[in-house]
Order: structure tokens, then C-alpha cells, then sequence
């Protein structure tokens, strides 16, 4: 026994030696700050009261849990022992922020100090209260590779919100080393196993909140990362040696200590090689927290203890003479003190017995008093409740959460380089969420992309319910997987079921399977075969924004930048990380993003849109804006129609009407010009023969599609098919399909006869021309080009757009007679059509040629949702590029959005339209001379700008009930919308 002790010292001696070579550390900013009011409160307190400025006690605000606990957190507990006992703070549990701070204030106002407001917020103010911001976990963001700026600005955030709620102290960051898989109480909230890392991570968090005026705790020191045991139920035994010790546990915290650390928590752990007393905590041990902490290695911070309610103290020791203990082993504070009488009285016995004094008690006293002056309670003002839950959820930390959280997702597997996923035109998709009720965010997320099925299987899925979704999903040739677990401890399998496991491992056997894991990471040692998985992203938690970015990772919105913090296993071990690159797909986020601020765009936007509805400009309408190919703004205003229930959603399809002219005919025209099948100098007569001997055969298509060919500007078609006295001509429409009459009109109820589109193809090529050269806007040659896309690829119109162009794009709802693929509800009506087919148009084109076209025409007939739109026109503002492809290319998109003929005074590009050279309301007003756009007779507006990558779509079917209502235009509701962005825009240039 005498050698073993002797070889003990002779160790500890070496380690004290190393450490005092290596440390010098910076003393915290609070120290020796305010001395004058530090002085004059000191002199007010006995010495009782100067030990109860070391103690903090437990306080909850929500009264269920405060009666569940009255020995502590109850209200009329605690206001006893500030009234009485004068203790130096409160530790904040359970609860809401209104309710916490109004017992803030109230506690606060009865203290004779005021008090220190201390919580467990390492991610957040959420990890303790609801209503408020939750953060990603240390071990999220220990998968960040650079970007620290990001963790110091969530923790400037987090100080911002503490500050707001009247609390002073963080108990973070954690800087435990988690190298334990098994460890059940550090895991996800460590930064991860590298101790340069988690140091590096650490610091930025730290300096975050002290720089914004909040006190921190680094925690659990010595290290509590290497444990199997939670300290919470029982002693955990770390049985390493010192050169360990000193060169991995420690080395955060003493990188930690040398940036200023302001506060350092003690962890209740039993570790012999620091001090071999049995079943002693390190909270109590005078060799780790004094000759250790304090004066070996320098430290001047507050030394907190653990929760002194934790068993990992209490099972040995009791209530008082364990509070005591942890003053006399060096303690500045006892957080969570169970039972204040018996400390102080066991205290005062320790003072009594020499085993502490009192001096050292009044200096501990003194620095807690300091550190109350430097977070402002030398000026307490108590916390304003206006406008609480508003401060406490600011958008910035929204945005915080969302670039954390992009930066820290990781692949771990990527066989043949499937992600992110390319060729949409040749995957059918179906999306399964395992341990999901219900659809979940990653699917709505997915469904932005392309088509895709969605299938859900409960944690607890019934046999009949896993055969049902295995039997759909034999047909799809890729699933994506959502694997969401409900837990992140070890304890619980980190809430993977017996059920999500076997049908996880079915779907990855199939070869075709992309998995997201929404957990910690450590369950992949739980799930079975993960590595049969054709692809693997790591999320590392189950949030909405995981789910959300998860899933623009895949389709290659955001590229994978994250690397493993663990080794899980030999096969995924510490820093595997696949890198892929982003495509050039449209990314979902929020105006501030942009350094916009989404109140405001928000407020201006809705009073736009909601002035429209109430004016009765339009029954509702869909707003989606982006820019630098980031969707900022989408939302959905009103109903179908002023009468109806249906309300607008934003994935309701709308007749886009002349928007058709750029968004199908444009479009083809110019994959035609690249390939150079379209010649924009030749003639009409070189690709419609028909038009040979007609007057428009040497029109060029240049000035046909700048309207300045002298082309009609439309022809009413319907009006020829009517007898004198309004009715349909028999031998053009019947009410019964047929052979003979087999194109839908409208609904079941007209049909048209066969290739009466051949009779208005002549109408058009017989139609004299006018008298004068100039702009007249003209429906006529759009009309004519799906014969001109077919005559040249062989391919119907439809077709060559859908297989060359929408289905590449995922713009899978643009589509002409959506009445084949969707159902009305849908579908937004247009107008109830009193003079040619007399009923409600909905599900069908509104223009009536387009109608008479069998719904396929060139001038109008497509219809789509207003995502679907944007990533055309997206396409278009990328030079022809999208989604890892170049569809066009950039002298096509320079060619056709240029002005042509500007010396006229024409403001058109080949068929899209431009501004005005003097402005008159057809385009934003401080829309730049690069930008195009159009607008569609039904409501529709669509508009790019590449001079600040502006993509605007505005849907809305201002036609109904009647088209006798120009509104939209005289109220300028679409302009005015784009024009909100722009103003903002331009203030943070």
C-alpha cells in the first residue's frame, strides 16, 4: 500500500511538472471589474449570507413539474430561500420564456443581490423552454470542416437571446472528448473525438457568448467523454493514466482556459489516477479542483460543480456535508443545491473546523459579486415582457441554424456517384420515411425537385402495413430513404425499432436505396448492413432543417461538405466524408440568406397580394421569388375563386396563357437554334410550305417573333364557328366524342372535328397583313410552332418539351390538358366563358384557338405550378444550365433575351418581352435593360433579371369570373411585387 501511494505522488509530481510547463492561462474578462459596487455589496452581507452567494438552487416555470418538485423548483420554496437564506442564483429548468422571466423579475425583486440566472442551453434556450430557438447539437457541428465563424455567431445569438430572458450564465460549451460510443450521457453533445477539433469548435462557441456579455462553463472537467456510466445515476470511473489525461481529456480545457474562459463546470467522475480516495467525485476532490485546476494549471474562472443532485455525488454522500466538500476541494459555486439549510450549516461547520476559512469563503464571495457586476446586475432592470417570443425567435437565428446545419451533413457512402442525383428524366421516385406518421418535411422537400411517391412506415409498423408499402414499391427504380429516430440516447437505440430496422434493411438489399439518417450517428452500429445502402447521408439529428437541407443535398441544390466527428466503426470511421458538388438546382431558404429581412419583404408582399384579393383584382394567387438560385419567398394567397372553399396552395397548377409563348415555344425555338435546325433569318415559307404563296412567305422569323412582322394580332376563331344566333356550328362541334369529332373542347360536353386545325393553320396563312411596319403584339406565329418543332425533330410538340427540357428540369407539372394527370381540385378555374363554350373553363385551356388546338398550342394551353415555372426560367438566368446540365446554350439565351431592333424603339427579344425604354408598366419599374420576361392574358407574370439573378413568378386567375377586369393591371399588383424586391435590394448594396 506504502509503494503504491508512493508511486502515486511520484506520478502526480511528474504530470504536475508537465502541466505547469505547458499552461499559462488568460484570466477571464469579468475579474476585478466594478471593485467600488463589489466592495459596498460585500460590506452589506454577513457571513452566512457570503457563503449563500455560492449557491444556486433549481427553479422551474412550469408549475406542473414545480409541484411535481417542491423540494426545490417550487415557486414559494424558492422565493424562501432568496428572502431568507440570500442564496447567489437560480438554475433554470423546465418552463416557457414569459413565464420564466416574469418569475425572474419576481425573484429578482425580492433579493436582497441580484441574482445570477443560470441554464443548460448547449444548443440553445430550447434545450431547457419552449418557444425558443434550438441550435444544432456539438456533435452536428463537430461534422463542420472550417466555418468556426458560424458556431461563434451562434453563440453570440444564443448570448443575445440568454441576455433578452435576464439569464447571465450558459453551463456550455461541452468539451468533452466523446471517443466512448457507448458513452450515455456525452455522445451527441460533444463535439466529437478530436481534441484539436473539439478545442477549435469550443473557443468559437465560447468566445460567441463571452464576447456578447454572456458568462459561460466549459464542461465536464476533467473530461467526461470516455465514460459508459451517466453521472446522473450513478459514479462513473475513468481509469486512465495521467500522460493520457493530461494529453487528450484535458487539452480543450486548457486551450478553453488560455482564451479567457470564463467559468468551468466540475464533473461528478472517479478517476484514480488524479486522486485514488474511494468512490470520491472529482466535485469534492481538493487534488483535482485545487492543485489541478487551480493551481497547476492556473485557473481564475468560476469553478461551478455539476448538479449536486446527481448521483453521481449524492450515492456516496449526503445532502450539506457533500456541498461542503465541494467548497473545501475548491468550488466558487454548488449549482442546484438540494437542501441550502444543511449546506450553509455544514459549511459554517467547515469553516468552524478549519477545514476552509472564512477568507477564502469572502474571496469565492467577491468573485461571484464580480462576475454579477461585468453581465450588468450592478444595473439590474428587469425583463421586459413586450414582444418576448418575437426577440427570443429572430430570424438571423433561423438563417444561423440553417448554414450550420448545411455545412455539417455528410456522406458516408456514394457508390457510382449516384448523389447528387442527375438524369431526373430517367428515375421513377419514391420516398420512405421509417419511424414517420405521417409525411414528413424531408418528402415535402424532395417533392420540390421532381416527382416523387411518398410512402410512410410508423416505428412501430404493423406487418400488414410494411407488406402494403413493399408491395408499391417494387415499380420505382431509386427510394429515397428518411430513416427518423425519435432518440438520440443509447439507452432507448437511439429509436430504432425492430420494425424500422428490418424494413430498412429490405429497402437498402434492393440495391436502389438512398438513406438519411436523422440521428446520431452511433446508430449505425445498431442497423443492419448499413453499408449495403447505394448511398448514405449523415444528418446527425431530427429537425426540420436536417430533413429539409437533407434533401436538397440529394438532388444537388447544396453540396456535402461534412466529415464524420466519430469513429463509429472500422467502417465509418473518424472524418469519412464524401465531398459532392452543388448542381445548380434551386435552393430553398429564407430571405435573410440574401441579407433581406423576411418581416418586411413578408409585410410589403402579403399587403400587395391581400390588397388584390380584397379589391377583387384576382380571387387568390402563388408569389415565389429567388435569387442567386435561392428561393427566398413562396406563398399562397386566397381561394380558387371568391365563392368556393378551396383555398390556394402552392402547388396548384394555373393557365398560364401567352406565358406559354416563352416557356414552351421560345424554349424549343431556341434548343432548335442551338442545334442549328432554326435559322432566325430565314423565311416563314423555308419551314412551313403551306405559307409559300402566301403574303407572310418572306417574313423572317427574326421579326415575327419581335412582333414587328406586320402579322395580325389575333384572329377570333371561335366567332366563325357560331350560327347568327350564338349557336355551336353543327358540322364544327359535337356534344358526343367521336372518330369524327374527337378533340375535348370543353370537358365531356364539345368535342371538335378532326383537323379543324388545319382550316385555322390556312385562316392564318390567308390573313392580310398590316398596312404598316411596327410593334402589334401578335398571337399568330406561336400558334404555328409546334408544326415547325415537329416538322423539324420528328417529335410531337408536348413531347420534344417534356423529354428535352421538363422532365430534365424536375418541372414535372408543366403540361398541356392537365385534366389527364391531376384532378380538378388541383387545378385552378379561369373564367366562366358566357360567349363561346358557355361554362366554367377549369382543367382546360382558357384561350379559345388554344381550345379549338385541342389544348395544344404554342400561344397558351400549358399550365404548371409556380415552382415548376421558376426552374425554367431559372434555367434561363444560368446560361441554359441546370441541374448539372447545359440544356441551352449561352449564345441562345444572349441571342433571344437581347432587344433586336432597339433603333425602332421596339422593346421585344425574340419572343420574350423587355422593359420599356421610358417606362410604362409592363415590366418592374426598376427592372435592369438585361431582364425578360412576359405576362399571360390570365394573370401570370414571370420576369428575370441576371443583372441581380432576380426570378420572379406570379400566378393568378384575375379571369374569373369574368375577363372584363383589368385590376391586376391598373392596381399593378405584378409589377409591384418584383418592385418591393428590388427597393430592398437596393438598400444593402
Amino acid at each position: 500500500m506504502k509503494k503504491a501511494r508512493i508511486f502515486f505522488v511520484f506520478q502526480f509530481l511528474l504530470f504536475t511538472i508537465q502541466a505547469v510547463k505547458a499552461q499559462t492561462t488568460t484570466p477571464p474578462q469579468f475579474l476585478n471589474k466594478n471593485r467600488q459596487w463589489v466592495d459596498s455589496v460585500f460590506a452589506t452581507l454577513t457571513p452566512d449570507e457570503r457563503i449563500s452567494q455560492l449557491i444556486m438552487v433549481a427553479a422551474v416555470s412550469d408549475v406542473k413539474r414545480a409541484l411535481i418538485d417542491p423540494k426545490t423548483s417550487n415557486p414559494a420554496v424558492i422565493e424562501k430561500l432568496i428572502k431568507e437564506n440570500k442564496i447567489g442564483g437560480v438554475v433554470f429548468f423546465q418552463g416557457g420564456p414569459v413565464p420564466q422571466a416574469k418569475l425572474t423579475n419576481y425573484y429578482q425583486s425580492i433579493s436582497k443581490v441580484p441574482l445570477l440566472v443560470a441554464m443548460d442551453a448547449e444548443f440553445g434556450l430550447a434545450m431547457r423552454i419552449d418557444s425558443t430557438v434550438r441550435y444544432p447539437y456539438q456533435m452536428t457541428l463537430g461534422a463542420i470542416q472550417g466555418n468556426d465563424e458560424l458556431i461563434y455567431q451562434m453563440g453570440k445569438q444564443l448570448a443575445q437571446q440568454a441576455k433578452r430572458l435576464g439569464m447571465h450564465i450558459n453551463f456550455a460549451p461541452v468539451a468533452d472528448i466523446n471517443n466512448n460510443p457507448n458513452n450515455p450521457v456525452i455522445s451527441f453533445r460533444s463535439f466529437g473525438e478530436n481534441k484539436y477539433k473539439v478545442a477549435e469548435k469550443a473557443v468559437a462557441y465560447m468566445k460567441g457568448m463571452q464576447d456578447n456579455g454572456l458568462l459561460t462553463s466549459a464542461k465536464h472537467f476533467p473530461g467526461h467523454g470516455d465514460t459508459g456510466v451517466d453521472s446522473h445515476y450513478d459514479l462513473p470511473l475513468i481509469n486512465h493514466n495521467l500522460t493520457r489525461l493530461d494529453t487528450l481529456e484535458l487539452y480543450p480545457f486548457k486551450v478553453l482556459m488560455n482564451n479567457g474562459l470564463s467559468g468551468m463546470m466540475i464533473a461528478h467522475l472517479s478517476i484514480p489516477a488524479l486522486d485514488n480516495t474511494p468512490n470520491l467525485p472529482s466535485t469534492l476532490s481538493k487534488p483535482i479542483v485545487t492543485d489541478l485546476l487551480r493551481t497547476k494549471l492556473g485557473y481564475q474562472g468560476l469553478i461551478y460543480s455539476d448538479a449536486m443532485n446527481m448521483k453521481g455525488v449524492t450515492k456516496y454522500f449526503a445532502d450539506g456535508k457533500a456541498d461542503a466538500m465541494g467548497l473545501e476541494a475548491g468550488m466558487d459555486i454548488l449549482e442546484f443545491t438540494e437542501d441550502v439549510s444543511k449546506a450553509v450549516a455544514e459549511i459554517k461547520k467547515s469553516i468552524a473546523e478549519g477545514r476552509i476559512s472564512q477568507a477564502e469563503i469572502d474571496f469565492r464571495c467577491k468573485k461571484v459579486l464580480e462576475a454579477k457586476a461585468w453581465v450588468g446586475l450592478n444595473h439590474y432592470k428587469p425583463v421586459d415582457l413586450t414582444n418576448l417570443y418575437e426577440d427570443l425567435n429572430p430570424k438571423s437565428a433561423e438563417l444561423t441554424n440553417r448554414l450550420l446545419t448545411e455545412k455539417a451533413l455528410t456522406i458516408l457512402k456514394n457508390e457510382g456517384n449516384i448523389l447528387p442525383l442527375k438524369e431526373l428524366d430517367t428515375l421513377k421516385i419514391a420516398s420512405v420515411s421509417l419511424g414517420a406518421d405521417s409525411i414528413t418535411t424531408f418528402q415535402n422537400t424532395l417533392g420540390l425537385y421532381t416527382k416523387v411517391d411518398h410512402f410512410v412506415v410508423p416505428a412501430k409498423a404493423t406487418l400488414q402495413q410494411m407488406e402494403d408499402v413493399r408491395a408499391k414499391l417494387k415499380d420505382y427504380n431509386l427510394l429515397l430513404v428518411g430513416l427518423h429516430l425519435s432518440s438520440i440516447s443509447p439507452r432507448a437505440n437511439y429509436g430504432l425499432t425492430e420494425q424500422m430496422n428490418t424494413m430498412l434493411q429490405e429497402l437498402m438489399a434492393t440495391k436502389k436505396a438512398v438513406v438519411s439518417v436523422f440521428g446520431n450517428p452511433y446508430v449505425l452500429n445498431k442497423i443492419t448492413k448499413p453499408e449495403t445502402a447505394k448511398a448514405l447521408v449523415m444528418a446527425y439529428q431530427l429537425t426540420p432543417y436536417t430533413q429539409d437541407l437533407s434533401a436538397q443535398l440529394i438532388f444537388g441544390a447544396i453540396p456535402a461538405l461534412g466529415k464524420l466527428p466519430v469513429t463509429v466503426n472500422a467502417q465509418f470511421p473518424y472524418a469519412l466524408g464524401i465531398q459532392t458538388p452543388a448542381l445548380q438546382r434551386l435552393k430553398y431558404t429564407i430571405p435573410e440568406e440574401l441579407g433581406l429581412d423576411s418581416k418586411l419583404i413578408t409585410f410589403k408582399i402579403d399587403s400587395i397580394a391581400n390588397l388584390a384579393i380584397t379589391a377583387k383584382a384576382t380571387p387568390g394567387c402563388v408569389v415565389q421569388l429567388a435569387k442567386d438560385g435561392k428561393v427566398f419567398f413562396r406563398k399562397a394567397y386566397g381561394k380558387h375563386t371568391y365563392e368556393g372553399p378551396a383555398t390556394v396552395k402552392l402547388t396548384d397548377l394555373y393557365d398560364l396563357a401567352s406565358v406559354t409563348k416563352i416557356t414552351a415555344s421560345t424554349l424549343a425555338l431556341m434548343s432548335l437554334y442551338d442545334q442549328k435546325k432554326f435559322d432566325l433569318d430565314a423565311t416563314m415559307k423555308d419551314y412551313l410550305p403551306d405559307f409559300k404563296k402566301s403574303n407572310k412567305a418572306d417574313l423572317t422569323w427574326r421579326r415575327v417573333l419581335t412582333h414587328s412582322a406586320r402579322l395580325k394580332s389575333y384572329i377570333m376563331f371561335w366567332k366563325e364557328v357560331k350560327n347568327p344566333d350564338g349557336t355551336l356550328k353543327d358540322k364544327v362541334f359535337s356534344t358526343k366524342q367521336s372518330s369524327k369529332y374527337p378533340t375535348s373542347v370543353v370537358g365531356d360536353s364539345l368535342f371538335i372535328r378532326k383537323n379543324y386545325s388545319k382550316k385555322l393553320y390556312k385562316e392564318i396563312a390567308d390573313s392580310p397583313l398590316n398596312p404598316e411596319e411596327g410593334y402589334v403584339y401578335s398571337d399568330l406565329s406561336f400558334i404555328l410552332y409546334p408544326q415547325i418543332v415537329k416538322s423539324l425533330t420528328g417529335v410531337e410538340f408536348e413531347d420534344y418539351l417534356k423529354n428535352n427540357f421538363y422532365k430534365k428540369l424536375g418541372a414535372t407539372s408543366l403540361t398541356f390538358n392537365p385534366k389527364r394527370f391531376y384532378n380538378l381540385d388541383q387545378i385552378v378555374p379561369s373564367e366562366r366563358d358566357t360567349f363561346f363554350r358557355q361554362t366554367l373553363i377549369h382543367g382546360q385551356v382558357h384561350d379559345e384557338a388554344a381550345a379549338m388546338l385541342g389544348g395544344l398550342s404554342g400561344h397558351a394551353g400549358l399550365f404548371g405550378d409556380a415552382n415548376d415555372v421558376m426552374k425554367v426560367w431559372q434555367m434561363y438566368l444560368q446560361n441554359g444550365y441546370y441541374g448539372g446540365k447545359q440544356l441551352l446554350s449561352k449564345d441562345a439565351l444572349f441571342e433571344f433575351t437581347r432587344y433586336q431592333y432597339p433603333e425602332m424603339g421596339s422593346r421585344r427579344g425574340l419572343g420574350f418581352d423587355k422593359p420599356t425604354f421610358k417606362y410604362s408598366g409592363n415590366a418592374p419599374k426598376y427592372a435592369h435593360p438585361m431582364s425578360f420576361g412576359h405576362t399571360g392574358f390570365t394573370g401570370i407574370m414571370v420576369w428575370a433579371d441576371p443583372s441581380v439573378n432576380l426570378n420572379y413568378v406570379f400566378l393568378s386567375n384575375r379571369v374569373y369570373p369574368t375577363r372584363e377586369n383589368p385590376k391586376i393591371s391598373t392596381l399593378n399588383i405584378r409589377t409591384a411585387i418584383m418592385d418591393v424586391v428590388y427597393e430592398e435590394l437596393r438598400k444593402i448594396k
